[in-house]
């Protein structure tokens, strides 16, 4: 079978990787081209944003560590072959067009046109050094990946697969398919990309970014400087953009957003998302191992209440791991429903009834006692920790919150029974990235070390099934066996929000989560 394929491009080209390097070298049709202005005040563009941070294991410029990749991507460093339309579909960005050239093998051709930041061309050898380099470090690469060979002919690449990879594209979409310049290594948590901006600066708190005199896209960077800083404390967030101190903001508190809406001196571009805030059920802990007890749990849980009250209305309660805009998304699954007195009679029936009195269910002379662990850098994880202490006292279950943003060495110790986290679940547009991270026996980010054979055999199918006509019906299986099973608790999508000064431009959320900081951004 051979297949060619070339996407219409829907909008112009948007922001990527780069770097602009002191010796920078020309190639041809490399030149620099992108000078800002000629005399007059620096144009700055200071950020504020809680996505960016140690916690968030995405600080830094290197694709190849953990999520950096969502930084490279987000403030302009880092671009990729593929990227998502404002409706999630691919289209080619550093890619020109594709060949499926088989079940297992796919040729990419790249532009012509395109540099690093340090004017040397992108090829397809460089495009493989890269590849090669993304496989030997990253921790979830390979896995979706599962890549073969990747053999280099000029301005094309070759990949072949161990296995049928029918989202192979999507998963190059990712923030850790931003192409770098390998050789160029990384100095300082810098490193040389393709896109319209240049890292000078990076700590854990504040990348600096200047624009990159040889960014290949027709629209050049329109900024002299952008500052992104990381401010994860919502007031202090809040008062830094009330105060004049920053051009935008991301992640405010929905009950400080309220200040910003409808109000003349800012602007507002919000957009629904699969970020979702979920929890995760330990399968150690022996008390959820019972399916009654993850029954109850889910059932006792207002999520409608804490959409509309704690989310301040930015947001919509989950039944699944995806929205309803999609189409394998919430209008295809169910869950238990809400109510505690059905989550009472279930406890009872596993044997967990108050006998001393103390308003706690207990069982064999023990209470039942759960730790619940999240983190603070998204400011509403802790509020969702409190409103699940708060509901599932109410049928008699105590919970004991520990929110902090050393949060990873709970996690590898495993002192914990519920796990709480935001996750953006598609952030490929299809569903089986969220199955491969979160669901598998051997899922990187299983933190409820849930096993399911059924599962297991289900995503076989799935990463052998190509066309999304065809991949919907086995993800909405999928996902009804989490809920079946109760894996996780879904609470709320949540919608993303970016406020900004009025004379900001080309500055706007995208679905995706990942492109912000673009060659349209600019002030007037």
């Amino acid at each position: 079978m051979k297949l060619t394929r070339s996407f219409k491009a829907s909008r112009k080209l948007r922001a990527g990787i780069a770097m602009l390097l002191t010796a920078a070298f020309l190639t041809a049709g490399c030149g620099g081209s992108g000078g800002q202005k000629a005399s007059g005040d620096t144009k700055t563009f200071t950020y504020g944003t809680v996505a960016y941070g140690i916690s968030n294991e995405n600080v830094g410029t290197n694709p190849h560590d953990t999520y950096v990749g969502w930084s490279t991507l987000r403030y302009g460093i880092g671009e990729t072959l593929f990227r998502f339309t404002e409706s999630m579909e691919l289209e080619p960005w550093l890619a020109k067009d594709y060949e499926q050239i088989d079940d297992y093998t796919i040729k990419i051709n790249l532009k012509d046109n395109i540099c690093f930041s340090n004017g040397k061309k992108v090829t397809g050898e460089e495009v493989k050094k890269c590849f090669d380099d993304l496989l030997a470090k990253h921790d979830r690469a390979p896995k979706d990946l599962k890549i073969e060979s990747i053999t280099a002919d000029g301005q094309s690449v070759t990949i072949k697969s161990k296995e049928k990879v029918p989202a192979l594209l999507n998963y190059l979409s990712d923030p850790y398919g931003c192409i770098i310049d390998v050789d160029a290594g990384e100095h300082d948590k810098i490193v040389v990309g393709t896109g319209p901006y240049v890292a000078t600066s990076v700590s854990d708190t504040e990348i600096d970014l200047a624009p990159n005199e040889n960014y290949w896209g027709d629209t050049k960077p329109q900024m002299d400087k952008v500052i992104v800083k990381s401010i994860t404390d919502g007031d202090t967030l809040t008062m830094a953009m009330q105060n004049g101190e920053l051009d935008a903001v991301q992640g405010l508190p929905y009950a400080s957003l309220e200040l910003f809406l409808n109000n003349d001196k800012y602007k507002v571009s919000q957009v629904d998302t699969s970020r979702i805030y979920q929890i995760a059920f330990n399968f150690k802990n022996e008390d959820l191992k019972d399916l009654r007890v993850r029954q109850a749990i889910s059932m006792a849980i207002d999520k409608d209440n804490f959409t509309k009250v704690l989310l301040h209305g930015q947001g919509t309660p989950a039944v699944g791991p995806f929205p309803a805009s999609m189409p394998f998304g919430d209008n295809a699954v169910h869950a238990v429903p809400f109510d505690k007195e059905k989550a009472k009679a279930l406890l009872k029936e596993a044997g967990y009834e108050d006998t001393d009195g103390d308003g706690y269910v207990d069982k064999n002379g023990k209470n039942l006692e759960l730790r619940y662990l999240t983190y603070t850098s998204r400011q509403e994880l802790p509020l969702l920790a409190e409103a699940a202490q708060a509901d599932l006292k109410d049928i008699g279950i105590k919970l004991d919150v520990n929110a902090t943003n050393n949060y990873k060495n709970f996690l590898k110790t495993g002192e914990y029974d519920l796990f709480s986290n935001a996750n953006v679940n598609a952030p490929t547009g299809d569903p089986e990235y969220y199955f491969t991270t979160h669901v598998l026996k051997n899922s990187a980010y299983n933190r409820g070390f849930y096993e399911s054979d059924r599962m297991e055999a289900l995503e076989e199918q799935l990463r052998n099934t190509f066309g999304a006509e065809n991949r919907t019906p086995i993800a909405i299986q999928m996902e009804q066996l989490i809920l079946d099973d109760c894996a996780y608790f879904y609470a709320s999508h949540l919608r993303m929000s970016f406020v900004m000064k009025p004379n900001v431009k080309g500055f706007s959320a995208h679905p995706s989560d990942y492109y912000e900081i673009t060659p349209e951004l600019s002030k007037e």
